[in-house]
């Protein structure tokens, strides 16, 4: 690889957000690890950015998975030694579970915590020393303003802890990391047309990713700690 090729490892990414920052990502000139659960979308979605023209390697990750993620580690450490950018945005909405906070199933808690939150530490305790070692890190987690706690409500219960809980964790790892070689972000992309969002959402996917790309992307004097929408910071 091109020592100056940036590398990206994208997790949910073989549909919606995560596909479209992946085709962002590589037209920028990354090379990038496009991530998915299920092995046949990932990979479908890989090839149609490899027709594209773009630099794309597809691994199964299951951000769930302790193992799994140990296996995709390996496969970049050995394979590339580095990893640049990490954008965690692998993330789920159990509708019809995810109730008012009154009714809500810690089944259906822990499963949300499971993949929004803890997914995304799992990620970044393993890569980030990398990024440490190799001198430069971009990481990005996919929040919402539904985490926000100026527009915390009592419905969708799991699914707003999920995101609070991952902007308490951004700003805890960014404060953990000390150096300014490694910049960890949340973002909200907005209401964006995928199938979380629905067909009825403000945004296109273009749209959503641009904050994200921006992030993943930020110079060496760039925020570090923060939630952003639309290039801008907002707060908690």
């Amino acid at each position: 690889m091109d020592p100056q090729m940036r590398l990206a490892l994208v997790t949910g990414a073989n549909r919606g957000l995560g596909f479209e920052v992946c085709r962002q990502l590589g037209r920028l000139g990354c090379r990038v690890i496009l991530t998915s659960r299920d092995p046949v979308k990932g990979q479908a979605a890989a090839q149609i950015l490899l027709d594209e023209g773009l630099s794309i390697d597809y691994h199964q990750l299951d951000v769930t998975d302790e193992a799994g993620i140990q296996v995709v580690y390996e496969f970049v450490r050995k394979k590339y030694h580095r990893l640049d950018i990490l954008v965690n945005n692998a993330g789920i909405y159990l509708r019809g579970e995810d109730n008012s906070v009154m009714t809500l199933s810690l089944d259906a808690l822990r499963r949300t915590l499971e993949t929004n939150t803890f997914g995304a530490l799992r990620l970044c305790q393993v890569f980030i020393p990398l990024m440490k070692k190799n001198h430069y890190g971009r990481v990005v987690n996919v929040s919402s303003s539904m985490g926000r706690h100026v527009y915390m409500g009592k419905m969708a219960a799991a699914y707003r802890l999920s995101k609070d809980a991952l902007n308490a964790l951004t700003q805890m790892i960014a404060a953990s990391i000390q150096t300014r070689d490694v910049l960890v972000n949340s973002c909200h992309p907005g209401w964006v047309r995928t199938e979380l969002g629905g067909r009825t959402a403000s945004l296109s996917v273009e749209e959503g990713a641009d904050t994200i790309i921006w992030l993943a992307t930020l110079p060496a004097d760039g925020p570090s700690g923060g939630l952003f929408e639309k290039r801008q910071r907002l707060e908690w």
